[in-house]
């Protein structure tokens, strides 16, 4: 640990003995200073600063400075690693009352109610019990497809060569940040509801705009998907209404496509094949090749069957 770690660590549990003539504000920056630096906390440190950082958190003044004082404060718990244990009791009623709050009245900064989510999908990691709250009371997928909405509103995808390009926005940049959070949530989630249909859709609806313009944003909706669909996320079914078999299935086919995204989208099809359970995988071929043969992808169907014969 750095001396500057010590040193701040020394403050806060200074001035924390304090208490009655602690200086709030002071604590505060020092620990959103000590967590910024360092995220692998001690519990210690944990337990004085995460009640005080959620105390302004939950500030509901309307005013410029306020809102960069929620915003710096979610940024700082934001910083706290996956791998560190939270109990639930320091910060579940707070976090569920502040993002109720901004559903209804979208008090929060972009970023700060990003920051929220991620928090809340980073503890999701050792404490599974979290799913039924990030789920069905505070509607992950609702609430992610009105985000990804939005931002894909800001940006122009077709821009030409000439013009800023879309990888330099920041709106790009958020989308990218957010799909990792939700690929990082899908690799763990087990609840699967018909909200997700409508993210999926999202998330195509996405690839289909960035595939030529932004092959990170693009190769991220696949992996994505990959996940859904390898730890049942979305079952076949949820995938074609979503619209991202066929999304794929177009993708695929393409002369120009880059190998890269040739492997992303075949392992895509792979996953389908593997975690289908065998009285399923039936329906599903029949499902995906008569979507094919629809579309006139004989030569695909072909390719498919030479890649992966299980399909």
């Amino acid at each position: 640990m750095s001396s500057l770690h010590l040193r701040i660590e020394k403050m806060i549990a200074e001035e924390e003995k304090k208490k009655e003539g602690e200086n709030e504000k002071l604590l505060v920056d020092l620990c959103e200073c000590y967590l910024m630096l360092r995220n692998n906390a001690s519990s210690e440190l944990i337990s004085i600063c995460v009640p005080r950082l959620l105390k302004v958190a939950m500030n509901r003044k309307e005013n410029e400075e306020t809102q960069k004082d929620v915003e710096m404060a979610l940024l700082a718990l934001n910083r706290i690693d996956i791998y560190v244990q939270i109990e639930q009791e320091p910060y579940m009623n707070e976090l569920k009352e502040i993002m109720k709050n901004h559903q209804e009245h979208r008090n929060l900064t972009r970023l700060a109610y990003q920051c929220t989510w991620q928090f809340l999908i980073c503890r999701f990691f050792n404490d599974k019990s979290l799913e039924e709250v990030i789920v069905n009371e505070l509607h992950l997928a609702r609430e992610a497809r009105r985000e990804l909405e939005e931002l894909m509103k800001c940006i122009d995808w077709g821009r030409g060569k000439e013009e800023k390009r879309v990888t330099e926005t920041k709106e790009a940049f958020t989308i990218l940040s957010l799909l990792g959070i939700f690929e990082f949530y899908f690799s763990l989630c087990t609840i699967r509801k018909e909200e997700f249909v409508g993210l999926i859709n999202s998330i195509v609806q996405i690839f289909r705009a960035a595939k030529d313009n932004h092959r990170e944003i693009g190769s991220q909706c696949v992996n994505i998907l990959r996940r859904a669909v390898g730890y049942r996320t979305a079952g076949v079914d949820g995938l074609l209404k979503g619209g991202a078999v066929e999304a794929f299935l177009e993708e695929i086919q393409r002369p120009t496509m880059d190998d890269e995204m040739v492997h992303h989208i075949s392992m895509f099809f792979k996953e389908i094949s593997i975690r289908c359970k065998k009285e399923e995988r039936k329906d599903m071929k029949k499902k995906v090749f008569e979507k094919m043969e629809e579309e006139g992808y004989e030569d695909t169907i072909t390719s498919i069957h030479e890649i992966f014969e299980s399909l």
